[in-house]
């Protein structure tokens, strides 16, 4: 029961997080063409820095202690597994994606236009794609 508990809260959590993987890519998007110091920009600012600090952050740090839990509940053999390895190379992609869209929305903040447009637009895809192979990993447990 327990188990079956702490899966749903890490599915929830996982959902949240990847929701503010996909859109905060697509607000700096938007946000390159404001003017430094306008009313765009400073709104930009506000909804950046919420969404990273009320809710990406929050769900990442619940999917990483809820998927511990989740290890110990199955062993820590599981880490041995070709499936578990493979979904654990893309938390870490989405880890350091997480940590680099921190710093980018301190640059924007600051106002710096480092990336364009059409780099936000690209890469906005990329933690879909992590997911791809994450989800396909866990439901068909390759290797096992």
């Amino acid at each position: 029961m327990i188990f079956n508990i702490v899966r749903g809260l890490h599915i929830l959590a996982v959902i949240a997080w990847m929701a503010g993987l996909l859109y905060l890519p697509r607000l700096f998007a938007y946000h390159t063409h404001a003017a430094a110091g306008s009313e765009l920009d400073e709104t930009f600012k506000i909804m950046e820095a919420k969404l990273l600090r009320i809710i990406m952050n929050p769900a990442m740090i619940a999917v990483v202690l809820l998927g511990g839990i989740l290890v110990w509940f199955d062993g820590l053999r599981v880490l041995e597994t070709p499936w578990m390895a493979t979904k654990l190379v893309g938390v870490v992609f989405l880890l350091l994606w997480h940590h680099y869209l921190a710093l980018a929305r301190k640059r924007l903040a600051a106002g710096r236009r480092d990336r364009s447009e059409r780099f936000w637009r690209m890469t906005n895809e990329l933690p879909f794609l992590a997911a791809i192979v994450i989800v396909l990993s866990v439901t068909t447990k390759f290797g096992r």
